[in-house]
């Protein structure tokens, strides 16, 4: 038994005294705050220099289209190499592309391929940041602590989200260039707090290397044999495609009850404010509801919720309504996330990371595209019912999943600590 294990054994003391977890939560709420305020800049700074709605869309689809083509590769190089020193790289250099359109914008020389550029840049980092940082936490907390710490990060983003989206429109109202800085300034926080963690985020390693196809097959292979985890890793997708085209058309039906921008921005923030109490109780039901619980539960409440849009006018109202289904969003990734987590072997947890992270989050693209066409095909209030009738089969299909009727616990993911076969 190695020393990071004799020292996850010993009885932990509570998570709001564990330094290294605080520094890297401190951290990545202040690079999660900046990521956020400049992600509503960008689409303002493109409408600004260009006025041309195309290339504010261009910039968003380009900006996320690392998290479909660089899950796996990242989630690969972060199983070999050093997941602190990566993070830290990751913050220099994101910092460093955020800080250039800034400096471009004080110069008066700033253009859309600098910014395709620095959107592209900024988002594959990202995802190997994120990757890095999720693995990293079952070394950095005592296991018996894990869904609460995950809970944590569940409400630090959920309320970078909700407080970062409005102050990326405060500081762009008082300089292009002061939301950049702002986002260049947040990592550099969170590399300063990186370099004061004393725990290693991953356990030694040997030094066999296999080729990168055959590496990341491994992580695939050892996803695809967990059925529990195949299964849930499916119905995320499912719902994160529900979730991005319902975005879009309650917009628009907010829009046609009247309601004003400020109203529709208030609104998404009664939703996040869901989110966030979400992510404060879901340690405590993840103690007193079993997994199959919680998927089949989250599956038919979010079925139920999504036709009472329709019932709904007044774009406050619209927000309670869509706080409750975000309310239930971070039980289901606390309890799925400790799972996955608890169960992959260190060595390879980043390219289960990986690979599952491709499956959920390269659906939101999706979503998107879908929501714009069921609202120009069939109008806001029947894409309601199409989208309502998506989420019951997703609710059907969990239900009757022999592999969520028969859910493991999160205590026996440690059974599954196994030395995986190679793939390829």
């Amino acid at each position: 038994m190695d020393d990071q294990q004799r020292a996850n054994d010993k009885a932990p003391p509570p998570l709001l005294r564990n330094r290294d977890f605080l520094l890297l939560w401190q951290g990545s709420a202040v690079s999660g705050l900046g990521s956020n305020a400049s992600s509503v800049a960008y689409p303002l700074l493109v409408l600004a220099l260009t006025g041309s709605p195309v290339d504010a869309g261009l910039t968003g689809f380009v900006a996320a289209l690392p998290q479909l083509l660089f899950q796996l590769p990242a989630g690969a190089l972060i199983d070999r190499w050093d997941r602190k020193r990566a993070m830290i790289w990751c913050d220099i250099l994101r910092g460093l592309a955020i800080g250039s359109i800034a400096l471009a914008l004080l110069a008066g020389r700033l253009y859309l391929p600098h910014i395709l550029v620095v959107g592209f840049l900024e988002g594959t980092l990202t995802v190997g940041f994120r990757i890095a940082a999720s693995a990293a936490v079952p070394n950095v907390v005592h296991r018996s602590q894990l869904a609460l710490a995950l809970s944590r990060n569940e409400a630090r983003a959920r309320g970078a989200a909700m407080l970062g989206q409005p102050l990326g429109g405060v500081l762009f109202g008082l300089g292009r260039a002061v939301p950049f800085l702002f986002d260049a300034l947040s990592y550099l926080v969170s590399l300063g707090t990186l370099l004061l963690i004393r725990k290693d985020f991953q356990v030694e390693r040997g030094t066999r290397r296999e080729r990168m196809r055959t590496e990341i097959a491994e992580g695939i292979s050892w996803l695809w044999r967990q059925p529990f985890l195949r299964a849930t890793t499916f119905l995320i997708a499912g719902s994160n495609l529900l979730f991005q085209a319902l975005f879009l058309v309650v917009i628009v039906i907010a829009r046609g009850h009247g309601g004003s921008s400020a109203a529709i921005g208030v609104m998404f923030g009664v939703a996040a404010v869901g989110g966030v109490l979400g992510s404060l109780v879901a340690p405590a039901l993840e103690r007193r509801l079993s997994m199959k619980v919680v998927v089949i539960g989250a599956n038919w409440a979010w079925a139920l919720l999504v036709p009472v849009l329709l019932l709904v006018h007044d774009p406050y109202l619209i927000g309670a309504v869509y706080a409750l289904m975000c309310f239930v969003g971070p039980v289901w990734n606390v309890v799925i996330s400790a799972y996955q987590l608890a169960a992959a072997p260190d060595h390879i947890r980043g390219r289960v990371i990986g690979a599952a992270g491709m499956v959920a989050l390269g659906a939101i693209p999706l979503g998107s595209l879908v929501g714009g066409l069921l609202l120009s095909w069939i109008g806001a209030s029947t894409s309601v019912w199409v989208l309502a009738g998506w989420m019951a089969f997703l609710a059907v299909v969990a239900t009757v999943s022999p592999a969520v009727r028969d859910a493991p616990s999160l205590a026996g993911a440690q059974a599954l600590r196994q030395d995986p076969v190679p793939a390829g």
